[in-house]
């Protein structure tokens, strides 16, 4: 029997199929994969061996032709002095290869103490392996990729399914074509010489090495994915004609994205004509010369669906507003503060103040607003941002204070506003109105989906009293698009992969925001190629991009530089994931 890395992985019948894997494979053509041979022998990562393809690799083999294949593309880490496993002793010739992928994490799920150098390297093996080290995991349900896909994935035990579909998405399993719409995937066959080198292959091929593997035996399945792109009025005027937005919509169409968040609050007006703004704000529309003349909202869903992009409102400001504003000015008893009594804020040059989210004026308004957008427009969902939450210093107005009083038998709210509880009892208030606020936007339109654009969890909850977790957890979100704006992509990752995270992307689709620059903060198109990159790795369920004018502008590249980036980060079309699946 083959015995496999993983403890406890093939029992029963899965244990006597492996049993029945022979020791070679069938002799059959391996001409496919001949210019993929020679294209790794050239770059020394692939030894001769052209009489041999048919010849199952050995545990050792593959550990050093990947070890070879991953220093084109990682950078180099210092070779370990140890190893977990015994039988690597650190005078053998695969101990590098094998401590530096152990290191990388390429043998994660592989519980034995045992390696098993000269052992056959069985297919499902060699996905495992990749899939740990690679931190590739899978957008889809991995069952239901499988299914549809292998004409044996009942032959997948469930502790390898996700692996195997991780594996799948990534475009890195290769199989012999069969003329059919399903494959043969054979997980316990022995993985040849030919199936390692062509995965290795069709790896490097994500960082410009030749892809010369025939498209029938790479199997490629259809990855739903978000591909947004939030459209702001501030240091942009894509909103502000019909001309401008078409073309705009016309270039995100051609480069394949597939969502638009255009804004539709902030600066304390609305975007689109509102009957329920004016006689709060004096005015039905964001006083800006180009907005008089048509509903930019109307607009954007009309040519946006032409399209076939999805339009999803974003409510940006959230309870923010201008100190300046109208709003503000308008409803003084509306907004909030510190202790000290204090009620502005400054972001960057701008002074804002903040609505209070427990005033049932303040919730009734907005409340109001999202239905009216809601019930008059054809959206594809709505959006709120990470200001629909509230500075944790802040609070501290007779309004708030009274209503705590009246739930804690007359005490006062604590003076140190971090206090664990006096956070919990406004960040649950603030969950309530999402409650409110997900169940009237439904009520009007159900198929609306409700999408929120959050900073990570611990910085939200602490810093803004935004418990996005609870919010998700209890199905108020529909959708989640995480800001995570770290240039540092290590840390980028760790955001990724937190437990909350990684709960929610078992449950709704999960995108990830990416920042593309702001006007005095260029961002690398490699930076972004990298995120991207490492979404996709990662099983998100696709990204958006802050924001449009950015995409192109501002950068050292040129635009038409930039836009060829898009065009190779998005080479097809795709549909964003159905909430509903």
């Amino acid at each position: 029997m083959v015995r496999g890395w993983r403890k406890g992985l093939l029992g029963g019948a899965f244990a006597s199929l492996v049993a029945l894997v022979p020791e070679a494979e069938a002799q059959v053509s391996t001409s496919w994969v001949e210019p993929c041979v020679e294209n790794l022998v050239e770059a020394e990562i692939l030894e001769d061996v052209p009489d041999r393809l048919n010849v199952p690799m050995t545990r050792a083999e593959f550990a050093r032709t990947l070890d070879r294949t991953l220093e084109r593309t990682f950078p180099e880490i210092e070779t370990p002095r140890e190893t977990r496993f015994t039988d690597v002793a650190t005078n053998s010739p695969e101990f590098e290869a094998i401590a530096r992928l152990e290191r990388r994490g390429f043998w994660e799920s592989f519980l034995d103490l045992v390696f098993g150098s000269d052992r056959k390297l069985a297919r499902w093996e060699m996905w495992v392996a990749l899939t740990d080290g690679l931190d590739y995991r899978a957008a889809q349900t991995p069952r239901s990729l499988l299914d549809r896909t292998y004409r044996d994935a009942i032959l997948v035990p469930p502790d390898i399914e996700a692996a195997i579909a991780a594996a799948t998405e990534r475009q890195i399993v290769v199989v012999s074509p069969s003329g059919e719409d399903a494959h043969w995937l054979y997980p316990y066959r022995l993985a040849t010489r030919a199936d390692v080198a062509a995965t290795m292959c069709l790896i490097l091929a994500k960082d410009g090495f030749p892809n010369s593997i025939p498209e029938e035996y790479a199997v490629r399945v259809t990855v739903p994915e978000i591909r947004g792109v939030w459209l702001t009025n501030v240091d942009s005027e894509v909103l502000f004609s019909r001309r401008e937005l078409r073309q705009a919509i016309d270039r995100l169409h051609r480069l394949n994205f597939n969502t638009l968040y255009p804004t539709v609050w902030n600066w304390g007006y609305t975007l689109y004509p509102s009957a329920v703004a004016e006689p709060v704000i004096g005015r039905a529309v964001d006083p800006e010369p180009g907005l008089q003349r048509y509903d930019m909202l109307a607009e954007a869903i009309e040519y946006g669906h032409r399209k076939g992009l999805r339009v999803i409102p974003w409510f940006e400001f959230g309870f923010q507003a201008p100190s300046y504003s109208e709003l503000a000015r308008r409803n003084p008893d509306w907004l909030t503060q510190r202790s000290d009594g204090s009620q502005t804020i400054m972001e960057g040059e701008h002074e804002r103040v903040w609505l209070n989210p427990f005033h049932p004026e303040v919730q009734q308004f907005i409340l109001d607003l999202l239905v009216e957008i809601a019930s008059n427009y054809d959206i594809d969902g709505i959006q709120l941002d990470d200001h629909l939450g509230l500075p944790v210093e802040f609070g501290y107005d007779a309004y708030t204070v009274e209503l705590y009083r009246s739930e804690h038998d007359g005490a006062a709210p604590p003076e140190d506003y971090t206090d664990p509880d006096w956070i919990r009892w406004r960040a649950d208030k603030i969950t309530e109105f999402v409650g409110r606020a997900f169940r009237a936007v439904k009520a009007v339109n159900p198929d609306a989906v409700f999408s929120v654009s959050p900073n990570p969890q611990h910085f939200a909850y602490s810093r803004y009293l935004q418990d996005w977790e609870s919010w998700e957890r209890i199905g108020y979100i529909e959708e989640l698009v995480l800001q995570v704006y770290r240039d540092d992509i290590d840390v980028f990752a760790m955001e990724l992969q937190r437990p909350e995270v990684e709960a929610a992307r078992h449950h709704i689709p999960v995108g990830i925001a990416i920042l593309t620059g702001l006007k005095n903060r260029p961002i690398e198109l490699d930076l972004i190629r990298q995120k991207v990159r490492k979404t996709r790795e990662l099983g998100f369920s696709g990204m958006s991009f802050f924001f449009y004018e950015s995409l192109w502008n501002w950068a050292e590249d040129p635009p038409e530089v930039r836009e060829g980036g898009f065009a190779e980060l998005f080479p097809e079309a795709v549909v964003a994931p159905d909430v509903i699946d």
